[in-house]
């Protein structure tokens, strides 16, 4: 039987990292201002180009300011229930994005000058802004922690299952043509070193596999090409944003097939259960290899089930014990099917769950979060996240110690209301 807070590979991620954010923020901001018609000046020509890249990037990492809101209520709850929370909304985009206009326009004397004469410039500057504000929640939505976008108005969470939150195929197509425009040699050998000691000590550290190192030299190579030979960052930053769409999706189709896959398998082992859910962990540069946590229930045997497991899509090119070792799970073992390997399963009480989640308001605030819940009587823990470095980061103690009133909770919809039947009606 899995403890709810074992040490597992999968599940690293809890949103998209800021790093990430930062790389495709800026190469889309650079694709943007050498798209539009220059100004008059290279003075202004300088300023607005800072400016729209300085827009892009800051809109594109606006959201994670929730992070201040997480001491709002008693640790886990705060993270879980505030971050990704209503600055991860279309709605609350909009003040957000007033604040950093007010800001770039009242800390800026150049751009607020450039911003009065020039309508290219202010025309720019709206779309960056837009444009930085919709990767963010389009880029963290890809993962499987997930968004609820469309709050107040719908408060489900939404999950891409594609994408993992470390994605070298952003940092080396946006990364190296930014390196390339920087005028100065020396920081430009800095930046493009940097960036492939990253994927260098990746790799070595058993993140990547070598095919995946080669596939992302050979996407750095054809970047870098077309940007020296052409001297023209616009069409290498366009192939930059193109291969980035690309993997999206090839992601997004390998992990419906992964998904479709993993159901048949677990319904062929018990077909009296029904399969509610599975969250699928892309590796890294690698769409053929993935990790997965899914939930079944048994309503006629009042139980619910949770399993782990590793798949690889094409066993015979690529067996799972082949996929990159630092996401291996030593205890997925069992062979379900062709690809797919299983850790023993952690098995719940639906009674007990519901009981919970009607008589305990903090299990309740917890459950508007796990999509994986494994409860008993002492603990909560999401487990698709049973696996991070410091501990599972979601664990929320359920008995022992006096707990603060519940207040400042969030209404998101409870990812597992399909589980929670009546009892949350």
């Amino acid at each position: 039987m899995l403890s709810p807070g074992a040490s597992v590979p999968f599940g690293y991620h809890a949103a998209m990292d800021n790093i990430t954010h930062s790389f495709v923020g800026l190469g889309v901001g650079e694709l943007l201002q050498r798209s539009l018609p220059a100004e008059p000046d290279d003075a202004r020509q300088r300023t607005r180009h800072r400016l729209l890249l300085t827009a892009c990037a800051a809109a594109s990492n606006f959201p994670d300011l929730d992070l201040f809101l997480t001491k709002l209520l008693p640790p886990p709850l705060g993270y879980l229930l505030h971050h990704r929370g209503h600055t991860h909304t279309l709605l609350y985009a909009l003040p957000q994005a007033l604040l950093l206009l007010m800001m770039l326009w009242a800390l800026w004397p150049n751009a607020r000058r450039l911003l009065r004469d020039s309508a290219t410039a202010r025309a720019g500057l709206g779309v960056a802004i837009v444009l930085g504000f919709g990767l963010h929640l389009s880029m963290d939505f890809l993962n499987s922690y997930g968004i609820h976008p469309f709050y107040p108005f719908d408060p489900r969470w939404f999950y891409g299952d594609a994408v993992f939150i470390v994605e070298p195929v952003f940092w080396v197509a946006f990364g190296v043509p930014l390196a390339l425009a920087i005028p100065n040699r020396p920081l430009r050998a800095l930046a493009l070193a940097g960036l492939a000691l990253f994927v260098l000590g990746a790799t070595w550290r058993g993140y990547l596999g070598w095919h995946s190192l080669l596939a992302l030299a050979l996407i750095g190579a054809a970047i870098a090409t077309l940007r020296v030979t052409r001297q023209h960052s616009r069409r290498a930053l366009a192939l930059a944003a193109a291969i980035s769409i690309g993997f999206i999706a090839a992601q997004g189709g390998a992990s419906t097939a992964g998904r479709q896959r993993i159901e048949a398998a677990l319904q062929a082992i018990d077909p009296a259960s029904k399969v509610l859910d599975v969250a699928m962990t892309g590796y890294p540069a690698q769409p053929l290899c993935w990790s997965f946590v899914s939930i079944e229930s048994n309503e006629g045997a009042g139980s619910y089930r949770l399993r782990r497991g590793m798949l690889s899509l094409a066993p015979g090119l690529l067996p799972v014990d082949a996929c990159p070792a630092a996401f291996r799970d030593s205890a997925a073992t069992d062979v379900a099917a062709e690809g797919i390997v299983l850790a023993a399963p952690w098995q719940g009480d639906l009674a007990m769950l519901r009981n919970l989640s009607r008589s305990d308001c903090h299990v309740n605030a917890w459950l508007r979060f796990a999509r994986m819940p494994a409860v008993t009587q002492d603990a909560a823990s999401d487990l698709r996240y049973a696996g991070t470095p410091r501990g599972n980061f979601t664990t929320l103690g359920v008995a022992g110690a006096a707990r603060e009133p519940c207040a400042d909770v969030p209404r998101w919809g409870y990812p597992r209301a399909d589980l929670l039947g009546l009892a949350l009606r």
